[in-house]
């Protein structure tokens, strides 16, 4: 990770060095390793005679040739191009030979294992267009981007903008050129470039051109008919909220194989994940979670391309933004209505959990340089970011915020722009001054709870009625909040709201009059509407209904805020685990939204492992079997709850029983109706009977052979690395730390290796993984080394002994500043264990 750009030197070199355009030609014809790159890039220098650097890395530099003249190779270090005696217009040509990637970022290669075809992509965000083409690699340096492409005949290739003649130049040689105009001004990292067969579906929407593509051995599994949905939906929802036509001509969609990330806004080709072309049967929550993706990454063509953060401190405001804007299309302008159900059950959680460790930080960072900003796409940046403007929606009026948002385009499009210049366009609009609302919500860190506390009179009428709010010590900020409070009364078996009232609380204790005389309902539902972002808590009264019908509410999204109540309070120790998981148990047959079913059901699992009484754990994963068990073979044949319960019955299965049934599903010998035993649901049962050392090598072998595909190559490798021998984890740890395997079979690996119930064996790592970590930060490649740090750290038992040895390392070992946040992160996840572990013990 040696790689890197300070803020400060990207201000000194953009106050230098204004880029008017880049000609960029790739050639990709010919080995495994490398590639041709020869950039031409034209620029003005503000004081003639100064010098600076461009950003390039290339196992090797041909020639450099500045204003004419050739430029020594010593100029290049590795990763910048020294550059003197600059002239006030200026043309540099770099000729130079870049590798292909392996582990998802800058240009990755990757051949198909089912047909032998090869395809490559490239993934730029933040700090990686450099690895294909010599530039200036910093979001506020915009430029025009001319891009001519040599690929073998047969492929396909795409960019940001349309080729200038469809399927390339004239095949000569077994080769094809292509070539595609200049781009509008944009970031490097939004630039784009992919190559390979691809298998594409075409379609056209409101004049613009769509394509959906994929690998050829994924053709058949391939929907487009739901995608185009989703992105017409989205492009009619956007252009009414906007008020500005989408901006880049064509809109290409690639499903690419080995992503390092869920989806990459690259203006006009936005890449995907390949997991969302379903291979198998998914559940609905998998379907809206890729709806919700289509509608983010569309978003970011405005807000992010088309008007671009001038460095990364306002990454926040990119994510932030795409994430609320998508969660609004999908809820408004899709079949998906419930999607802000899914973002409070779901997206929440992670910020919640984010913003309470102890490297939390205010929404607007500060990112010094690139290193601290690749450990900042987190829970804040995505999701509470999202939350304080789902608020400030509230705060400002839907109208006045969509005006305002549309008088910053219209300030910025094609240039860059600040949070403060957003606050400015929202400010006019609306006539509010934000600026309290910003010092409170984007520059303070840390969560808030809000309770209810009332008293109430002989004929249970309120008498008094308050909102608290409280503050962790660490982060004492009471902030000012809009919120929702809805009284809920049971009547005929059913939980419906009977009245609701919205008001404005700040300080640690708001009077509510309004609620006075006012009968107490059954539960009382502080934050309705979620229109805050805050921890709530049920006063005992509310909470006795909670626990007795939670499976009750007439509607979604109160029942997803009282379940993340509960969790939140699972996690903060004030509800013992096992109270949690019993709760989650008895009502989740009641749960209608597949979504919110499949979030309780992974939270309990991680509560039974990591927060519950060790002693109980093992009652805590029998009951589990147990009550999915029955729920799995009560579930309606077919329905989208069956495959949900089968899958986490997979996961948690532990007794002979429990594992036979696994077993006989997987064989055939057991049937139930409706449920399709297909690829994906196999691999997940031979996962689990493998762990458990009911099945083995031959097994694995046997499930290879029927799915011989890069997926089935990274399903086998999780099994393999999750036998339960200490022989077996011996040789996984020894491939992981051996820097050979690509980014996707490194976490298929991995996850295998940490393989939950394994401790025994895994335990042992602690020591090795302490002693590696430190040259993986200093020599991989940024996604693997965090992937590395975040999960092997479950090497690492739950207990004293592991915060010893962190704080031990991290006294010792001088870490940089991002490692030294993962691994507090990790930390602080032990303590927490530990802490609720004790609650839970407390009930035994």
């Amino acid at each position: 990770m040696a790689d890197n750009l300070t803020r400060d030197e990207a201000r000194q070199r953009s106050e230098l060095i204004s880029v008017g355009s880049y000609q960029v030609e790739l050639d990709v014809t010919g080995g495994e390793a490398t590639f041709r790159s020869v950039s031409k890039v034209l620029f003005d220098c503000a004081r003639p005679g100064a010098g600076t650097f461009i950003n390039l890395v290339a196992p090797k530099v041909h020639a450099i040739t500045l204003n004419g003249a050739p430029v020594s190779l010593d100029a290049f270090d590795g990763e910048r191009i020294a550059l003197t005696g600059l002239a006030a217009g200026n043309e540099l040509v770099v000729d130079a030979e870049c590798a292909y990637s392996r582990s998802g970022e800058g240009l990755h290669r990757f051949a198909d294992p089912a047909d032998g075809n090869v395809y490559m992509y490239s993934d730029l965000e933040t700090f990686d267009a450099h690895r294909i083409y010599a530039c200036f690699d910093q979001p506020d340096m915009k430029a025009a981007y001319e891009l001519t492409v040599r690929a073998p005949e047969d492929w396909l290739v795409v960019s940001n903008m349309a080729p200038d003649r469809e399927g390339g130049g004239p095949a000569t040689g077994g080769t094809r050129l292509w070539h595609f105009p200049p781009t509008p001004v944009m970031s490097t990292y939004i630039t784009h470039v992919s190559a390979g067969p691809w298998h594409v579906v075409r379609d056209e929407h409101d004049g613009i051109p769509l394509g959906i593509f994929c690998r050829q051995s994924l053709a058949r599994y391939l929907d487009p008919d739901e995608i185009f949905e989703v992105t017409r939906q989205g492009f009619d929802f956007y252009h009414a909220a906007f008020g500005i036509k989408y901006p880049f001509g064509k809109y290409d969609q690639l499903f690419v194989p080995e992503f390092k990330e869920g989806a990459m806004e690259n203006a006009g080709a936005v890449t995907f994940l390949e997991d969302y072309v379903f291979r198998s049967r998914v559940t609905d929550f998998s379907r809206e979670s890729r709806g919700e993706t289509i509608l983010h990454e569309m978003a970011h063509m405005w807000f992010g391309d088309l008007v671009t953060m001038r460095w990364w401190n306002d990454l926040w405001l990119n994510e932030s933004f795409a994430t609320w804007a998508g969660t609004a299309a999908q809820a408004e302008a899709t079949k998906w209505r419930h999607a802000w159900t899914t973002f409070a059950t779901a997206y929440k959680a992670w910020a919640y959990r984010q913003d309470q460790l102890p490297s939390t930080h205010p929404i607007a960072a500060d990112i010094p340089d690139i290193h601290a900003v690749e450990v900042n796409f987190d829970g804040i940046t995505y999701a509470k970011g999202a939350s304080v403007l789902k608020q400030l929606v509230a705060y400002v009026g839907r109208d006045n915020f969509l005006a305002g948002v549309r008088r910053y385009f219209a300030a910025h499009s094609w240039g860059n722009a600040t949070l403060a210049d957003l606050l400015s366009a929202l400010e006019a609009v609306s006539g509010r001054d934000l600026t309290a609302w910003s010092r409170e919500w984007l520059e303070t860190a840390g969560v808030n709870t809000l309770r209810p506390s009332y008293t109430v009179d002989a004929a249970g009428r309120f008498t008094s009625f308050s909102v608290l709010q409280e503050a962790a010590e660490t982060h004492p900020v009471l902030r000012s909040h809009r919120v929702g409070i809805g009284l809920y009364s049971r009547t005929d078996g059913v939980l419906r709201r009977t009245a609701y009232f919205e008001t404005d609380i700040s300080g640690p204790s708001t009077p509510v009059p309004e609620l006075v005389g006012q009968d107490r309902p059954d539960l009382v539902l502080v934050n309705d509407d979620d229109l805050t972002y805050a921890k709530i808590r049920l006063d005992d009264h509310s909470l006795k209904t909670l626990v007795s019908s939670i499976g009750e509410f007439d509607s979604s999204l109160p029942a997803a805020l009282c379940w993340a109540a509960a969790w939140d309070m699972t996690r903060d120790g004030e509800m013992a685990t096992r109270d949690y998981v019993r709760l989650v148990l008895g009502g989740t047959a009641s749960v209608q939204d597949i979504s919110v079913v499949q979030t309780l059901l992974r939270q309990a699992a991680l509560a039974v492992r990591r927060y519950a009484d060790q002693a109980w754990r093992p009652d805590g994963l029998a009951l589990m079997a147990s009550s999915l068990r029955t729920l799995l073979l009560s579930a309606a044949p077919g329905s989208d709850h069956q495959l949900a319960y089968a899958r986490s019955f997979a996961g948690v299965a532990t007794s002979a029983a429990d594992l036979e049934l696994l077993s006989g599903l997987l064989s055939g010998a057991v049937v139930l109706d409706g449920l399709a035993v297909d690829t994906d649901l196999r691999w997940t049962l031979l996962r689990r009977l493998v762990s458990r050392g009911v099945l083995g090598e031959a097994e694995i072998d046997a499930e290879l052979s029927t799915d011989a595909t890069d997926a089935g190559e990274r399903h086998a490798a999780t099994c393999r690395a999750a036998v339960p021998t200490a022989e077996a984890k011996r040789e996984t740890w020894e491939t992981l730390t051996g820097g050979k395997l690509t980014i996707a079979m490194f976490r298929a690996t991995l996850v295998g290796f940490v393989q939950p119930d394994q401790e025994a064996l895994i335990g042992r790592y602690r020591p090795a993984y302490f002693a590696a970590v430190g040259d993986v930060w200093r020599e991989w490649s940024s996604a693997m080394a965090q992937d590395f740090v975040i999960t092997g750290y479950h090497v690492c038992a739950v207990d004293t002994e592991t915060v010893a040895a962190t704080d031990a390392y991290l006294a010792d070992g001088s870490p940089p500043a991002a490692l030294r946040r993962l691994l507090g992160e990790g930390r602080d996840d032990v303590l927490r264990s530990l802490r609720n572990q004790a609650r839970d013990r407390a009930e035994a």
